[in-house]
């Protein structure tokens, strides 16, 4: 593997990582109460809903440092979908008004997520190359 596989490793993982986080920062903020109220009106235990914690927060500090990154692509990958089922199910047919698809956010931030699962960190991690989980 050579540097530029590592450094497009390292681009991906931050990217993702700071977008997410930015999601998770904004529910940090105003509370749980919207993500609490969706798990509930979808018929799952609401306290379910504290998991958006462990996939816009968590697991993006975790990509950004290079750390447990397949687990972290994995979560935020989980955390897509369930956003997708739990809020935009309506959306999931749909254009937008310049022709892209309306959830070509969440669609991108899956995508990403497995990507990241599927290819590790890289070199420029906090956990290196090595380990099963980076």
């Amino acid at each position: 593997m050579n540097s530029s596989d590592d450094l497009g490793k390292l681009l991906l993982r931050v990217t993702l990582g700071v977008l997410i986080l930015l999601h998770g920062v904004a529910k940090v903020m105003s509370g749980p109460g919207f993500v609490l109220s969706a798990t509930a009106s979808a018929g799952l235990p609401s306290v379910i809903g504290y998991l958006v914690y462990v996939g816009e927060v968590l697991a993006p500090v975790l990509l950004i440092l290079g750390v447990w990154s397949r687990v972290a692509g994995l979560i935020v990958a989980g955390n897509m979908v369930f956003a997708i089922f739990l809020v935009h199910m309506k959306q999931l047919w749909s254009i937008n008004s310049t022709g892209g698809w309306a959830l070509e956010l969440q669609g991108m931030f899956l995508m990403a997520g497995l990507v990241v699962a599927l290819i590790g960190a890289g070199r420029f991690s906090i956990g290196g190359r090595g380990g099963r989980w980076n």
